[in-house]
């Protein structure tokens, strides 16, 4: 106990031996003295240190922030902070924001750096962006340092590389890199960092696959990070991409091949023989089908002439009774029938002997 409440504890302890009438006003005008010399105490260092800083703050606003369970130094440290800054921010402002459970101190900082580096920047777009859960100060920095984002990203993704197929069927892995910078008009409501490798990501998948052949890409791979950032992949994002640069790229599973046109020339022409060996077959199971379908034709026109034939008699029945054939013209038939039928027999019989001869 200091020496001065020592003195004062003394006297009234003397006045209430004494008056005892009066001791409870005394206990009363001791308690709210008390009282007084304890709001001084504990705000009179904040007071002095916003007085002399030319931001002042009236006690009465102190001694209600702590009414209202406000850590009063975080918002007269804010305003100093923002006055030395040349930003004349009112503690009640600065007191909403806290109770709305934002980050008034990061908020002042972003405040200053948007400032220093020009960019347009109020306390209401700041206030917002801080409640969205954004980190403010971050995006700022962002916005005067661009950041650089892996595409893909392993510590989300679980893969290093993009994969993707050139039209004619060779398979690659990518990486990209892609540079980005904080839109503070977009930071409210924008898409994540997730939602730009994504579209990145599909960007380069769709380039490379309307590539002609794998040669084109390892060519000119800067020619696909042109169509990426071509394609307005940041709209509805909270970024800008300022570029997307192809960090490596390469033939999947010759990653070990010193010659990788010769390995993938050789496996071109295994898969073309596989290839032609199909078509081969195709064509033999085409011809087989065919020469059995002419069989089946060739069996089905000796059918129709046997049918015809079959005909024969009953025409000659029909014309004996007719009266168009007589027995006579039926005589001759049978006898160039017969002629044919000999001369058919020595014609083979001729044939035979040949063939006897020659073996």
């Amino acid at each position: 106990m200091t020496p001065s409440l020592a003195a004062a504890a003394a006297v009234l302890a003397q006045i209430w031996q004494s008056k005892p009438v009066i001791y409870p006003l005394i206990a009363v005008a001791a308690l709210l003295v008390a009282g007084i010399l304890f709001i001084f105490v504990k705000f009179f260092n904040l007071w002095i240190q916003a007085t002399t800083s030319q931001a002042p703050v009236p006690y009465f606003k102190l001694v209600g922030m702590w009414l209202r369970r406000v850590n009063s130094r975080i918002i007269v440290l804010s305003r100093i902070q923002a006055k030395k800054a040349g930003m004349d921010l009112s503690t009640d402002r600065l007191e909403a924001h806290y109770l709305s459970g934002g980050q008034v101190p990061r908020v002042i900082n972003a405040l200053i750096a948007a400032d220093r580096a020009k960019i347009a920047l109020d306390w209401d777009t700041a206030c917002a962006i801080d409640l969205a859960g954004r980190d403010i100060l971050e995006a700022v920095r962002t916005s005067v340092d661009p950041k650089v984002i892996d595409c893909p990203h392993p510590n989300t993704s679980g893969v290093d590389k993009l994969d993707a197929v050139a039209k004619d069927g060779i398979r690659l892995l990518c990486k990209a890199r892609v540079t980005v910078r904080a839109n503070l008009a977009r930071l409210v409501g924008g898409a994540t960092e997730e939602t730009v490798i994504a579209r990145v990501g599909q960007a380069i998948v769709s380039a490379i696959g309307s590539a002609q052949t794998y040669k084109d890409v390892l060519e000119n791979p800067d020619e696909i990070a042109r169509k990426a950032l071509a394609s307005g992949l940041d709209a509805g994002t909270a970024f800008e991409i300022l570029s997307v640069d192809i960090a490596d790229i390469s033939v999947a599973g010759v990653d070990r091949e010193a010659n990788v046109g010769a390995k993938l020339q050789a496996e071109q022409a295994e898969a073309d023989k596989r290839r032609y060996q199909a078509e081969a077959e195709q064509r033999r199971a085409i011809a087989v089908a065919l020469e059995q379908e002419n069989r089946a034709k060739i069996e089905e026109n000796r059918a129709l002439v046997v049918l015809a034939e079959a005909e024969v008699p009953k025409a000659m029945a029909e014309a004996f009774r007719s009266g168009n054939m007589g027995i006579m013209d039926y005589y001759r038939m049978r006898n160039v029938m017969a002629d044919t039928d000999m001369r058919q027999s020595l014609s083979e019989q001729d044939g035979k002997a040949a063939d006897n001869g020659g073996a």
